[in-house]
């Protein structure tokens, strides 16, 4: 790595899940020290994740973040400290209505993701035991019709992977425009599929395009660091790319960088020592 493309990095965003955290949603203790350490030299530290917002914040203060909030993997951009939004993505009220039509028929479970809390019914009940939005609040509602508007996402699921695929082929051209679908079989859960509905144009990627327009900052000023599929879009950017040792082949064939650890041994540590260390010589 040549020591003045880390000396150049002014921002450092990094996914959580997988990646900043151990599978316990765990920071370590070296990480958050060196982080700490970065953030004194004028780097800004944000983080880019499926998350909600509000299922960031803790980790977001026990970091004393400076930088930007990425949730819901670039649907919604806030800066952490004002709360202030830069950019919000929310589906129209005519998608989300089909969206809850069709899962009906299939006898497809769905839930409403909003900035605060993912909202879900009786019907539903049991994507919260299921979904992996890691500290995300879920509240039971009578009716999904007082939540269509304000809405960010929406996430389908089930446990027979033909009924998610319809679903998908259902809310399809030309019902879909202006929309984007992503089909994913569960990390955790090997029986279980999920189908996420956004606006379309809403990614990790496009969220940091915007980002560094908003905040004046080129790309190449910028690293990257992730894990999983949904850190695809990040990677396709001309920033440095970081991937942890438990990466995905796609991320690690692409990446500047690749940490000997894993998220479990704290592996993005080492990449914030490299920078920590370019920025003191």
């Amino acid at each position: 790595m040549e020591e003045n493309k880390l000396k150049n990095i002014k921002l450092i965003v990094t996914d959580i899940d997988g990646t900043l955290v151990d599978d316990n949603g765990k920071l370590g203790s070296e990480s958050k020290k060196l982080l700490m350490e970065i953030m004194k030299q004028d780097v800004s530290i944000s983080l880019a994740t499926g998350r909600l917002h509000s299922a960031t914040t803790e980790l977001a203060k026990e970091l004393s973040l400076n930088g930007y909030i990425i949730s819901l993997d670039g649907a919604v951009i806030k800066e952490f400290k004002s709360g202030k939004t830069i950019f919000e993505s929310f589906l129209k009220t005519r998608h989300v209505k089909k969206a809850i039509s069709i899962s009906d028929d299939l006898l497809v479970n769905i839930v409403l993701c909003h900035a605060s809390s993912i909202y879900y019914t009786e019907y539903n009940s049991v994507i919260p035991s299921l979904l992996s939005k890691y500290g995300a609040l879920y509240k039971q509602v009578n009716s999904y019709e007082e939540y269509l508007s304000g809405t960010l996402e929406i996430v389908c699921s089930s446990d027979v992977k033909y009924s998610i695929k319809q679903m998908e082929r259902s809310f399809n051209f030309p019902i879909s425009i202006g929309c984007s679908t992503s089909y994913f079989r569960s990390k955790k859960n090997e029986n279980i599929f999920y189908l996420e509905i956004r606006k379309a144009g809403s990614s990790k990627g496009k969220a940091l395009e915007k980002l560094l327009k908003h905040i004046s900052l080129k790309a190449e000023q910028t690293a990257v660091i992730g894990d999983w599929y949904n850190d695809i879009t990040l990677f396709e950017t001309k920033a440095l790319k970081v991937a942890v040792a438990n990466a995905i082949p796609e991320l690690l064939n692409k990446a500047d960088v690749v940490t000997e650890k894993t998220n479990n041994e704290d592996g993005v540590a080492e990449f914030f020592e490299m920078v920590l260390k370019s920025k003191r010589n």
